[in-house]
């Protein structure tokens, strides 16, 4: 896989602080839109629907855009690295929520703009200095700080739950590398969505047959999350995220995902009614201060 030039990236502006915003919220409601039809349809098959329902939408865009040649521009071999990295993070991620709770999935997944900073630290304007990496520090202490609590299972599940979320962190902090130093980072949004979404569909879809996780009950909720889970994020959010990605400093924008679970645990409390305690807010403003502690420049600072 040859690494190859890309576009310069900008430092992150009000307009990626308030995009970013907004796809933290949508991201952070998603954890709840699954929960709520996990009784009507497995984590894994809502992820398999949702991606097969994208597969069509950006298989159609990219026809329409570049035709039979799509896939003849070098951009296949780093693509399907990119997939099948994206479809292992999101199978690690629906397996951990059936051994922990969605809190300590949470907090695990998102290690993932760690794992990132570490990935783009050879380029010289993704480098974090001594006080970024003291923010990420921060951030992900307020992250266990706020989310980090009792689970309902035994230690054993408890335990092979976050080993899982920690995995599939880690696969999603590599995508955004592979994104950021591979050809598929030049591709076009369209085409970069595609290759994720397309194996998610097969591998996912392969995965949920093979652990017979294929039961299906089509009730409103069910459908109504699913529309949600398709046509918001897997279509709408995925295309502003690569946006995002091709036009704003990639370790940056991982980091202000660090607001997600923040979001997805208010959801949860307005939702499913999940208790806020005390050491959410505590952990919130730990986030906050991280986030604001990397994203400021240097002489701000």
């Amino acid at each position: 896989m040859k690494t190859i030039a890309a576009p310069a990236r900008q430092p992150i502006d009000l307009r990626a602080l308030t995009l970013m915003l907004g796809l933290c919220v949508v991201w952070g409601i998603q954890q709840s839109a699954m929960k709520m039809i996990v009784a009507d349809v497995a984590p894994v098959l809502q992820l398999a629907i949702r991606f097969g329902g994208a597969t069509v939408f950006f298989g159609l865009l990219v026809f329409a855009q570049e035709g039979n040649k799509a896939f003849a521009d070098g951009t296949l071999l780093s693509g399907i690295v990119l997939g099948v990295l994206f479809s292992v993070e999101f199978i690690f991620a629906g397996e951990a929520l059936r051994h922990t709770s969605a809190s300590h999935t949470i907090i695990f997944l998102y290690t993932a703009p760690i794992f990132t900073a570490l990935g783009l630290q050879m380029l010289p304007e993704e480098r974090l200095d001594r006080a970024q990496w003291s923010g990420i520090a921060i951030a992900f202490l307020g992250i266990v700080i706020a989310f980090l609590g009792r689970g309902d299972g035994g230690i054993g599940e408890i335990i092979i739950g976050d080993v899982l979320a920690l995995l599939g962190g880690i696969c999603w902090g590599l995508s955004n590398v592979v994104i950021r130093r591979s050809r598929v980072g030049n591709a076009s949004t369209a085409k970069t969505v595609l290759y994720q979404v397309g194996l998610a569909t097969l591998i996912l879809g392969a995965y949920a047959g093979m652990t017979r996780q294929t039961s299906i009950r089509l009730t409103s909720t069910a459908v109504s999350s699913l529309l949600f889970q398709t046509l918001i994020i897997a279509i709408a959010s995925y295309l502003l995220w690569f946006w995002l990605l091709r036009h704003y400093l990639t370790s940056r924008l991982a980091l202000l995902g660090l607001m997600t679970p923040l979001f997805g645990v208010l959801f949860a409390y307005l939702l499913l009614a999940d208790r806020i305690e005390l050491q959410f807010a505590l952990g919130s403003l730990l986030v906050l201060a991280g986030v604001l502690t990397v994203n400021i420049p240097r002489r701000a600072r």
